[in-house]
């Protein structure tokens, strides 16, 4: 039986970190898989999201809020699970979670090299905006 619960770290933590290690790769510090359960933990805004099949799982998304604008990050499916649903109704899921809190937006960006999954996103209602994204990493993260 599949279900979408909110992420319980005890019960979830080791299974999100090696399906994200599985699927995203990251190679940067501040995108690994403990770092960013952490960081989102701290948070504690009941937006992170785990589809289980059985008590294992298969699927992850993080949303988030400012009060101006939704996001939505991390949406991960295992591969052995893929083309089910279960990214269509974890985006679902925390789409509905966005919009109880009063939500109007909801935003997502794609990583260069993965265009492919933009006809997901437009299956469900999403479009490419004429936006250009910059971003700044922190000088504490920052190589020297």
């Amino acid at each position: 039986m599949r279900s979408i619960t909110t992420y319980s770290n005890d019960a979830h933590r080791a299974e999100v970190v090696r399906l994200w290690e599985a699927v995203f790769a990251y190679k940067e510090v501040h995108n690994q898989a403990g770092v960013s359960i952490d960081r989102k933990l701290a948070v504690n805004d009941g937006l992170f999201f785990v589809a289980l099949d059985q008590d294992r799982v298969v699927g992850t998304v993080l949303a988030g809020y400012d009060g101006h604008r939704g996001w939505l990050y991390s949406v991960a499916v295992h591969p052995s699970f893929a083309r089910q649903g279960i990214g269509t109704d974890l985006v679902r899921h925390a789409e509905r979670a966005l919009f109880d809190r009063g939500c109007v937006k909801i935003n997502l960006q794609i990583r260069g090299g993965n265009e492919s999954v933009t006809g997901f996103y437009e299956s469900l209602g999403y479009v490419v905006e004429p936006r250009v994204s910059l971003g700044k990493l922190a000088p504490c993260i920052i190589p020297k």
